[in-house]
């Protein structure tokens, strides 16, 4: 068994097209071979700013023998038949077949092997095909050449069971040298197998695994941060992309003037990380630091002075920028920014970002009444004045400051903390791990943007259809779900939205109920009552019911339930009538349905008191004492008694049973 080793050298790949490419270059070579017959063990990929690595374990010498066998006509078939049949098979006379035997007779067969491959020539073979088709985002030509790759491709390395693979692709031939960090190690170096690769490699100062490059920029930021009193900012994403655009990581520490401290923190860390690739470092208070964290590419032989100095400058004026920006923008109001707001289009069919500013105004206002502490007035205000940031220079520079950049103005006009919040939070939750809204205003507001959105596309009938979700219409709905719920809001959906868009709540609902260890079926049985709308009822319906069902009773009276409902349906359908009407006491005849006509009359009482109150366990508590009466009804009395009038009386029964347990829930939807 034998190693493979493969790395396309090339100038500089960009960060975000690394992971993907080594994911692509495991799945196309691992499936090239397993067509040619070979599997290897543990095949993996590192990835660098200027080199595409693989390394397979466990390849065998050359792909195993193939013994074929090709059927052809019956012995005794006309000469023209069997002619074609040893042209087929590469056969020159009939003596060179087999004769077999099937139910239908005798019948030549053609029995040819194939010997196994070099597993290197099949390697020859596939790179170049790969390195040809390889699915790049974005590629380039160079030079004469033809091949296409992401950045002008100089070497390549092919080593298995420690020898070269020889193949050539577009004038590149494969050998067993290459090259390690730019600046500070020159010569080319050869290599025997992946572990001389690795340490040769870090000798030539490259860090080949980027999960180990990332590790020690995080650990050296935290040292340099800690040496200060400070703390790393964590930022997972610019973490690795960083450790994708060095080899050699080495952390320093710059200053930021102070003068420019009095920009909004958000605006200095979004410019430092999307703009220079430089992580934030807070003070003991958990403000912006006047530090920052730069990741260099080389040992510099002054420790990092002049790199540092020369990014400190480079910040200096991107901060000056960003300051420009902060103090053109607040020389309009907020309120100003909305009539620029009709020339931004929301949708072709829902008009303009003010249509929906003014729509989310009168909704914020309309649903301020549920949410304790929430003013009606301030919350129009904040709703309409959500969006007006989008008009500022400072989001259009930094689209991922909508909302923050609102409130920082809101406070600049005098609007007051509360209206401010509210604009911040409106956009809140993002995504399942995002908190809620924490202010009144702020939950309101994001309510009456969500549930416009929501409204407005279902007005247009623009849902989510199967995986497509454009205008991310669920992750709205789970956001209305999550704010509601975990916030304990009495809300009733259907007076700001349609049945059509509560049953798609029903559907989130039960995806989000789902995650957290609720039966989708309870939801539905809960959601089939009347005018289910408000959402914290009904999740106390589902635990209430998730609970009465794990008992005893609750399992035996669902049994009960399933059979009296079967009995009716079948007979409901057979007589063409309902039987909802109310028994008649004088037809109870046996004492086991007297028994039950009173048994129901009691819970049914009983629970819809309970409902009233939303005590729904003392609801099923109640409708747990129907379990004894139902079971003594099914065993002793016949329910298609003889008589008539008896039978239509006992369905009516059956019937009460159904009405009384549907006050809590539609026990039809509950599987079991």
């Amino acid at each position: 068994m034998s190693e493979l080793l493969l790395e396309l050298f090339s100038e500089e790949i960009p960060a975000r097209m690394q992971k993907r490419a080594g994911e692509d270059l495991v799945r196309l070579v691992t499936d090239a071979l397993k067509q040619a017959g070979v599997e290897g063990k543990n095949a993996r990929a590192y990835t660098t700013p200027r080199r595409l690595a693989l390394v397979i374990d466990g390849l065998p010498e050359k792909t195993p023998d193939v013994k074929e066998e090709r059927k052809g006509p019956k012995v005794g078939a006309p000469q023209q038949a069997i002619d074609g049949f040893l042209r087929a098979a590469g056969l020159s006379s009939i003596d060179e077949a087999t004769v077999q035997e099937d139910k239908k007779g005798a019948f030549y067969v053609a029995v040819t092997e194939k010997k196994g491959r070099a597993t290197a020539d099949v390697i020859a073979e596939i790179v170049p095909a790969i390195a040809r088709a390889f699915p790049w985002p974005k590629s380039m030509r160079w030079g004469a050449g033809t091949l296409r790759w992401v950045r002008p491709l100089h070497s390549i390395l092919c080593i298995l069971g420690g020898k070269v693979v020889p193949f050539e692709v577009d004038g590149i031939k494969s050998g067993d040298k290459t090259r390690g960090h730019r600046f500070m190690s020159s010569a080319e170096f050869a290599v025997k197998d992946f572990t001389d690769y690795d340490m040769k490699l870090f000798d030539a100062k490259v860090v080949l695994d980027p999960a180990k490059r990332a590790n020690f920029i995080h650990e050296g930021a935290k040292a340099l941060a800690s040496a200060e009193g400070l703390t790393l900012v964590e930022d997972e994403a610019l973490l690795h992309e960083v450790a994708g655009l060095v080899e050699w990581p080495v952390p320093l520490i710059g200053f930021i003037d102070d003068e420019f401290m009095s920009v909004p923190q958000e605006v200095l860390t979004s410019t430092m990380r999307a703009n220079q690739k430089y992580f934030a470092l807070h003070d003991a208070h958990g403000k912006l630091a006047p530090r920052f964290i730069v990741v260099a590419n080389l040992e510099a032989e002054d420790g990092g002075k002049a790199i540092v100095n020369g990014n400190e400058r480079v910040l200096r004026a991107r901060f000056a920028d960003a300051r420009f920006l902060w103090d053109q923008d607040r020389k309009q109001t907020l309120t100003s920014r909305l009539p620029k707001l009709k020339e931004v289009v929301f949708h072709a069919k829902l008009g303009t970002v003010h249509d929906k500013a003014m729509r989310i105004g009168k909704l914020a206002e309309a649903l301020a009444p549920f949410v304790p502490g929430a003013d009606a007035e301030k919350a129009r205000v904040a709703g309409e004045l959500a969006k007006a940031d989008l008009t500022s220079q400072m989001v259009y520079e930094f689209p991922e400051l909508q909302g923050l950049m609102g409130a920082y103005y809101a406070r600049n006009d005098g609007l007051g903390d509360d209206i401010a919040d509210a604009i911040a939070e409106h956009y809140s939750p993002l995504g399942p791990s995002d908190d809620v809204p924490s202010t009144p205003l702020g939950k309101v507001v994001a309510l009456a943007d969500k549930i416009d959105t929501l409204a407005g596309f279902w007005a247009i009938d623009e849902k989510p259809t199967g995986s497509k979700d454009p205008y991310a219409l669920r992750r709205a709905a789970l956001g209305v779900i999550r704010i509601v719920l975990e916030t304990g809001l009495r809300i009733r959906l259907l007076s700001f939205t349609g049945a059509d868009l509560l049953s798609f709540f029903a559907d989130r609902l039960k995806v989000y109920l789902r995650d957290r260890g609720a039966r989708h079926d309870l939801v539905d049985a809960v959601f089939a009552l009347e005018g289910q709308d408000d959402l914290v009822l009904i999740v106390k319906r589902v635990e209430a019911l998730s609970d009465f069902l794990s008992t005893e009773d609750g399992a035996n009276l669902l049994a009960g339930y399933k059979r009296a409902v079967n009995i009716l349906r079948i007979e409901e359908k057979k007589d063409g009538q309902s039987y909802d009407a109310a028994p008649d006491a004088k037809l109870l005849a046996e004492p086991e349905e007297k028994a039950l006509a009173a048994a129901i009359e009691t819970a049914a009482k009983d629970a819809k008191a309970a409902v009233a109150k939303e005590d729904f366990a003392a609801a099923m508590s109640a409708l747990a004492n129907l379990r004894a009466p139902v079971d003594a009804f099914f065993d002793k009395v016949t329910v298609n008694a003889d008589d008539a009038a008896v039978r239509a009386n006992r369905l009516k029964l059956l019937a009460q049973i159904r009405a009384a347990l549907h006050e809590v829930a539609d026990f039809s939807k509950v599987e079991g």
